[in-house]
């Protein structure tokens, strides 16, 4: 079976063609930029030669009809035909309260996933429009919808509810849903593997540290509990988001400087966390380089967002009872290990001890915990494209043999 993986945001497409038999990747790449006249598109192909280029692309179905072109391209591609692609799977960053595992994709369901684009904004839309292009140009494939949100969906009503009325939450459906599930159900099971243990059997924190960043934690194989909230807002200092606050800040904030709801909105989105804190940037490795120069307010940044990775990793193995394993994955998490020395260092209580020359190497999948450590440490680098594959095959599959 051969699956395309598509994953469209706001002015973005990205996709990933897959061979099931061995899960090999044929062909990925991307456009970005789209609906400008410079917009970028990457192709590689197996065994073929690289395909650059920019030039103007106008809508998502653009983007996606000239991905179907460069995968059947005689020089760049892959197939001969697209009616070689068995499935497609769409990665959904937001099911709300109505998708808890992935669907085929009918009229009703894509209803409802533009329904929960208030949950994200930049991403649900472009999804939609991904599907319905994908839809035209393979109608003869499986459309499946995996969902973000779907693998923390096993949390309790008194995990996800807020304290509010709970009016709000029957009328609106104001409640915890959380992000990033599909990442962290890959690196849970991809853990559980290589300690050669039954997910069911662990304990696991899973701490996806990227741009945007959560931690879940994990309990007989299920999510009990996640850090982002309603919205991809809440928990952790990120990038540039400010994380969790008190919810009386942005109100003083838009009393005092006059600003609007969307204003506001966008200074705790894409001004703040890293950036804001720092006024160097919202990536790691610029925070890095500034600290290494004496930047005061780059080193706070840098304090403060581990103190928050931290504060949730504690809290968590209180939850959880204990702790078997620890993962780190997302662009931070595989890639800083200066940031995994800090939170590991602070976490000698909890019996996690790591050693600074694994921590250090340069094997992107490894175990960085020592024998003395009570609770095994690893860096597992996500496949959230391998993950949507997967479970995009699985449903296709059994739904043909349910036709049968």
């Amino acid at each position: 079976m051969k699956v395309l993986v598509l994953n469209c945001g706001s002015s973005s497409a990205k996709y990933k063609l897959y061979d099931m038999t061995d899960e090999t990747v044929l062909a990925e790449g991307r456009v970005e930029r789209i609906g400008l006249d410079d917009a970028l598109i990457t192709h590689d192909a197996r065994g073929k030669e690289r395909y650059h280029t920019t030039t103007p692309v106008r809508s998502h179905q653009v983007a996606i009809a000239r991905a179907m072109e460069l995968l059947t391209d005689s020089k760049y591609g892959v197939l001969k035909s697209v009616q070689e692609i068995d499935a497609v799977g769409h990665r959904i960053v937001s099911g709300g309260a109505y998708f808890t595992e992935p669907v085929l994709v009918d009229q009703r369901n894509k209803e409802l996933i533009a329904e929960c684009s208030e949950l994200a904004p930049l991403h649900n839309p472009g999804a939609v429009v991904g599907i319905e292009a994908a839809q035209e140009l393979l109608p003869d494939a499986s459309q499946v919808a995996v969902f973000d949100t779907a693998f923390l969906a096993t949390m309790e009503p008194h995990v996800y509810l807020y304290a509010l009325p709970y009016e709000l939450y029957e009328k609106y459906k104001i409640r915890r849903y959380g992000a990033h599930g599909t990442s962290h159900k890959y690196v849970a099971l991809r853990a559980a593997q290589l300690l050669n243990r039954p997910l069911e059997e662990l304990k696991v924190i899973t701490c996806h540290l990227g741009n945007g960043a959560s931690i879940t934690a994990i309990k007989d194989g299920r999510c009990v509990d996640t850090s982002m909230g309603m919205t991809p807002l809440e928990g952790l200092i990120m990038g540039t988001r400010c994380g969790s606050i008190d919810p009386s800040i942005p109100l003083y904030i838009m009393e005092r400087e006059g600003l609007t709801t969307q204003q506001c909105n966008d200074l705790m989105n894409k001004q703040s966390g890293l950036k804001g804190m720092s006024g160097v940037s919202h990536d790691m490795r610029d925070i890095e380089a500034a600290m290494e120069e004496g930047n005061e307010r780059a080193i706070q940044a840098f304090k403060a967002y581990v103190h928050s990775i931290v504060k949730h990793i504690g809290a968590y193995t209180a939850v959880l009872g204990g702790l078997d394993c620890l993962v780190f994955t997302a662009g931070v998490g595989e890639n800083s290990p200066l940031l995994r020395s800090h939170v590991c260092s602070q976490l000698a209580g909890l019996g996690i001890y790591i050693s600074e020359e694994r921590n250090h190497d340069k094997e992107k999948e490894k175990e960085i915990s020592t024998a003395e450590s009570s609770v095994s440490v690893w860096v597992i680098p996500t496949n959230e494209e391998l993950m949507i594959a997967r479970e995009t095959a699985e449903l296709s599959t059994r739904a043909i043999r349910q036709r049968n």
